[in-house]
């Protein structure tokens, strides 16, 4: 516990009662916060707004930092989410900070796209944002000047996809990229399954009459992720650079991670809520169903699940993301867009998923005795912080934003569409019944959700980021 200011200090705000989960330890104190950072943790603290925390956890505001919103997702379809409705769930599910996906249209640069979506963003964030770019070519605008300018103007971390058509990039376009990272020092993500494999299951698949939802996940396998995944990994070694695998969904890519880490690459792994709570299984539904559980990769088995469960209780994971993605599943322009009931290959990949991050791991993890309050604050926030350059958030700490989140560990509620605020019509979590509940989100001293509703105003913004300490 730390206590460096005097007792008679007046603060703008003082959280008591609460248990708090800080870098070093578990422990009772107040917390004292002046112009929206911590400037105190100790005990008799004077506040001109006294919150008691009484029974409480306060745990650092979640940082969720793999979500896509208003993204570009294709001819004919909308995403779910606008920043105001992505931010309001984020929000309600005890986020202070999400990290979205900046993509460019057809024929526009990435700074062009950067402009326009902080565009989006301005006015409409009731959570912080920050930037990833996402990487789709690899020309000479690109590379020498648009990444190495948004660098500089703390976008540090871009995404580069190994599958998808018109999105995808060559080994050798990959290790440009991934040179301007070394040169910059910036991370690059990669979305690790093989393309060619996934075409030649899938092409296979349509003639012979396996079209239903289900042959998503079934034209997916394992091993077109864990190819990718020592391809990614090799790719990142021969570069010279560290790289960040997300949504690893199964043993055997986190297998090849470990591999690469004892040989000395620099690999950061992430994984998701569907990977310990979903199976395919949730595709294989009568009719249309199966389409709201469409995700890449898709959820796998209960074997698999125990595998992610495993790497996260032992370390192997450094982070835990949503994957946030949300289709309007009766919706012309989400998962019912035309040409998507005749193939699986026409359904949009994607799930929500933002605002059931926290409570699916506070209850599978910390509740059940999986993983204590301190691997769960790293897991959701603190990790995220560290590795992605987000200087001043992720830990309750002298001097941090005041991004605080404060839990009802007893609180048991079933998840319903009904009780979320994101823009998709469903929940892939419906009737999934969690114990531990965000009550009460404080961004930056300010109280942004309060039993289980958004309040205030859109306060919001875009935080540049230093660059990553393992790029470094």
């Amino acid at each position: 516990m730390q206590d460096n200011a005097p007792h008679s200090q007046t603060h703008d705000t003082v959280i008591k009662g609460a248990r708090v989960v800080t870098s070093g330890a578990v422990t009772a104190c107040e917390i004292g916060i002046v112009a929206g950072r911590i400037v105190t943790l100790g005990s008799g603290l004077y506040g001109r707004e006294v919150i008691d925390a009484t029974g409480l956890i306060a745990m650092p505001g979640g940082i969720d930092s793999h979500i896509h919103i208003s993204q570009p997702s294709g001819p004919g379809v909308e995403m779910a989410d606008d920043f105001a409705s992505a931010t309001r769930s984020a929000a309600c599910g005890g986020n202070t900070t999400v990290m979205p996906f900046c993509l460019a249209t057809e024929g526009q640069t990435l700074r062009d796209a950067v402009a326009a979506y902080m565009a989006k963003a301005e006015g409409q964030c009731l959570t912080d944002v920050s930037f990833h770019l996402i990487v789709t070519k690899a020309d000479p605008v690109t590379l020498g000047q648009d990444l190495p300018a948004l660098i500089a103007e703390g976008m540090t971390s871009f995404k580069v996809f190994m599958t998808y058509q018109g999105m995808r990039l060559t080994d050798a376009e990959i290790l440009q990229v991934m040179d301007v990272a070394r040169e910059q020092g910036a991370l690059t993500l990669v979305h690790a399954e093989n393309e060619d494999a996934i075409e030649f299951l899938r092409d296979k698949a349509e003639r012979t009459g396996q079209t239903s939802p289900v042959n998503h996940a079934r034209t997916r396998p394992v091993p077109v992720e864990r190819e990718a995944t020592h391809r990614a990994t090799t790719l990142a070694e021969v570069a010279g650079v560290p790289v960040m695998i997300v949504h690893v969904s199964n043993g055997a890519a986190l297998e090849e991670i470990q591999r690469a880490r004892a040989r000395g690459v620099r690999v950061l792994a992430e994984t998701c809520p569907q990977y310990i709570t979903l199976t395919a299984d949730d595709l294989d539904r009568a009719g249309f169903e199966g389409a709201k559980w469409v995700c890449s990769p898709p959820p796998r088995d209960t074997a698999e699940q125990a595998a992610i469960w495993t790497g996260l209780t032992s370390g192997a994971f450094d982070v835990f993301s949503s994957d946030h993605c949300p289709f309007r599943f009766d919706d012309s322009h989400g998962k019912d867009v035309p040409g998507a009931r005749k193939s699986f290959r026409n359904i949009p990949n994607g799930i929500p998923g933002v605002e059931t991050r926290l409570p699916i791991l506070f209850s599978e993890g910390v509740t059940k005795g999986r993983i204590s309050l301190q691997t769960f604050a790293a897991l959701t926030a603190t990790n995220h912080a560290r590795i992605y350059g987000l200087e001043h958030k992720g830990s309750i700490a002298i001097g941090m934003d005041a991004d605080i989140v404060l839990w009802d560990p007893s609180m048991t509620r079933t998840i319903t569409q009904d009780i979320l605020h994101h823009g998709a019509d469903y929940t892939p979590w419906e009737g999934f019944e969690v114990t531990g509940w965000p009550v009460r989100t404080i961004l930056r001293g300010q109280t942004v959700m309060q039993d289980g509703e958004p309040v205030g105003q859109p306060k919001g913004h875009h935080v540049a980021r230093a660059k990553p300490e393992v790029a470094a």
